[in-house]
């Protein structure tokens, strides 16, 4: 063979055993899919909890769209579909199912022994004041409550998605305090009651309800 044939030769056997197989290189990344199951509707409150678990999930190297999925169900307050909307998860092969209450929990773990189910916890420590209901006012006649964070519940809950993704099992998990806390005063209860609230302890107050 001719030298620069054996050289061409050379140059094209280094540059075929240095080109990784098309197969190989073309394989997808699987993208981890979230089910998110909850009893309630969608409201601009549930919407704000919800980008703070979406935050929680940034946080951690996560970008709905991007490298994870979110499948979202909401009941709007009408539990008899939530074994639908879990049957309908599961179908989509979502890696973890989360849900904020009780009753979203129950429907997800009647529907699944074998997927993880993470629940958001979003229940108060802490409650002050609590006064008998009153005709006509949204809440409960809760005045002022005092506890956790829910806004730092949901995206702290994005922590124990992560982990449980990367192969924990939710039982192994430890419960976590929670670090951070908020004073709610209930403008609308006051009013029906025909309290007014100071306001040096307004001012205190990390949200009004009005």
């Amino acid at each position: 063979m001719a030298p620069s044939r054996l050289v061409l030769a050379v140059i094209l056997t280094i540059g075929l055993l240095g080109t990784p197989r098309l197969g190989a290189a073309q394989q997808p990344t699987k993208v981890p899919r979230i089910g998110w199951l909850s009893n309630a509707s969608r409201t601009p409150e549930v919407s704000h909890l919800l980008e703070a678990f979406s935050q929680g999930l940034r946080e951690l190297g996560y970008v709905e769209g991007q490298n994870i999925a979110i499948e979202y169900r909401f009941a709007e307050g009408r539990p008899e579909r939530l074994p639908g909307f879990a049957a309908e998860l599961l179908g989509l092969k979502v890696d973890i199912i989360v849900t904020p209450n009780p009753t979203a929990t129950q429907a997800a773990q009647q529907a699944t022994r074998t997927v993880p189910i993470h629940r958001a916890r979003i229940a108060r420590l802490a409650a002050t004041n609590r006064l008998p209901t009153v005709a006509g006012t949204a809440e409960a006649g809760c005045l002022v409550t005092y506890g956790r964070s829910l806004s730092d519940d949901f995206r702290h809950a994005a922590t124990y998605v992560d982990k449980i993704l990367k192969g924990a099992r939710p039982a192994d998990l430890p419960v976590e305090q929670p670090t951070k806390f908020e004073l709610v005063i209930n403008l609308k209860t006051a009013k029906a009651l025909g309290l007014t609230i100071p306001p040096p302890v307004l001012a205190q107050a990390d949200e009004l309800i009005r």
